[in-house]
């Protein structure tokens, strides 16, 4: 191997037309095959034998291009490892298997995605994570109009992060992904940055990205995300407590099931589903008693409910019309379940502000401003899991009774408007 170095110069490189393999020194060469065709290679001996080792293009604009001063670092680099008796070939082989192995930000995501749902019961979280990382394809044409630009660039965005290696994704590649959605749709944009952190923890986890998480939130992206406006206690709009009895009173003047079906939902403080799915095989009117099963509960936890007096008036104004223990409560149109967007409806025509889910949020207020009920009795009425595993492990009690003055107390404050009750109108 020569001693001397840096023979060659960029202008020569640049215009060197004859085919011929020149020396820069220290193992690097030039090998020219016409003006356009010119590439590096390094030459060393291995054992005794003659090895030559590509290192890319010598021609500007290549897609393997390297300048004479990024060639001879190469160069250095690799007299380095065979000072140290180590083949230079064989490493970058094995380098390069390493990169192969490391996968996409998207290749990860679906692979750590499917793991997860397999815990989920509930299929619409189960597709929430699929489209929010891009695993399923998300529908543009369901997105408001007002938002379908952004939504188009942050679908861009998001395409572009599945396509990076899982290793190189940076602060700015999670900021493309947010910034489009964090104002007009921040509660899913909430979630996205979420969802992103949890699977390049885990890829740190896996060993394949070292170093902080660019999705961090606390000390990081809440530095560099504006504030919204749109987050509302438990992410769903509600309605003021000192609100509700006026709705209330308004709510029981209209004769149709859902109608019913919303009143029976802010008095149980119950979400949703677990009204619409709820069946008479669940009830049992003598001990005013609600018992959702746990394949129905977000938690995974059977939950019994203690029904006030009114919730009881409104399922015996609606036991006639049982046809058997597995019929559901509320009854759609066409007999079956009632639609889930039948209660929101309500809402709707009643111009009132607040989401049906938000009125749970509208309870946890009013009992933590206006009674002394304890914070884990107000919390059980609401189902919510306890966090802390030492606690829930000890606290095995659901509270029944505590929680039924709790809720029959409730009911008397929604209902404190005192109107007069319509008897249902069981064709709407």
């Amino acid at each position: 191997m020569s001693r001397a170095l840096h023979k060659l110069s960029a202008r020569f490189v640049e215009t060197a037309s004859q085919p011929k393999r020149y020396g820069d020194g220290g193992g690097l060469y030039l090998v020219v095959t016409s003006k356009s065709s010119k590439r590096w290679v390094f030459m060393f001996r291995w054992r005794g034998k003659l090895t030559e080792m590509g290192l890319g293009s010598a021609v500007e604009g290549s897609s393997r291009y390297k300048s004479l001063a990024a060639a001879r670092q190469e160069a250095a680099s690799l007299r380095s490892l065979l000072a140290a008796d180590i083949n230079p070939l064989e490493a970058a082989r094995a380098a390069a298997d390493e990169q192969a192995a490391i996968p996409t930000f998207g290749e990860f995501a679906d692979a750590y995605v499917a793991l997860m749902i397999k815990g989920m019961r509930n299929l619409k979280h189960r597709a929430q994570w699929e489209t929010s990382l891009g695993t399923r394809e998300i529908n543009i044409a369901r997105v408001k109009k007002d938002a379908v630009v952004a939504t188009k660039e942050h679908i861009r965005a998001l395409t572009s992060l599945r396509e990076k290696r899982i290793d190189k994704v940076e602060t700015e590649d999670v900021l493309r992904v947010l910034k489009p959605i964090w104002l007009v749709k921040n509660e899913t944009a909430t979630r996205v940055r979420s969802r992103i952190e949890n699977v390049l923890d885990a890829a740190k986890a896996a060993d394949k990205r070292s170093g902080e998480n660019p999705a961090r939130w606390r000390g990081h992206l809440n530095k560099l995300l504006p504030k919204s406006n749109a987050l509302v206690r438990g992410h769903h709009a509600a309605m003021p407590y000192e609100e509700v009895p006026k709705f209330v009173a308004g709510l029981r003047k209209r004769h149709a099931m859902a109608a019913r079906a919303l009143e029976f939902t802010l008095l149980s403080a119950a979400r949703s589903n677990e009204t619409l799915a709820m069946t008479w095989a669940e009830v049992d009117l003598t001990k005013q008693l609600w018992i959702v099963p746990k394949e129905r509960m977000k938690a995974g936890k059977e939950h019994r409910v203690p029904l006030p007096e009114r919730a009881c008036e409104i399922l015996r104004e609606l036991e006639p019309f049982a046809e058997s223990a597995k019929s559901v409560v509320f009854i759609g149109p066409k007999g079956g379940p009632m639609s889930n967007m039948a209660m929101p409806n309500v809402l709707k025509r009643a111009k009132a502000a607040g989401t049906v889910h938000g009125f749970r949020s509208s309870f946890r207020d009013w009992a933590g401003d206006e009674t002394s009920f304890p914070a884990e009795v107000i919390e059980a009425a609401l189902a919510h899991a306890i966090p802390n595993k030492a606690e829930a492990a000890y606290r095995r009690k659901d509270a029944l009774e505590k929680r039924r003055k709790l809720m029959e107390a409730w009911a008397a404050y929604i209902g404190s408007e005192g109107s007069e009750l319509q008897e249902l109108d069981t064709a709407a």
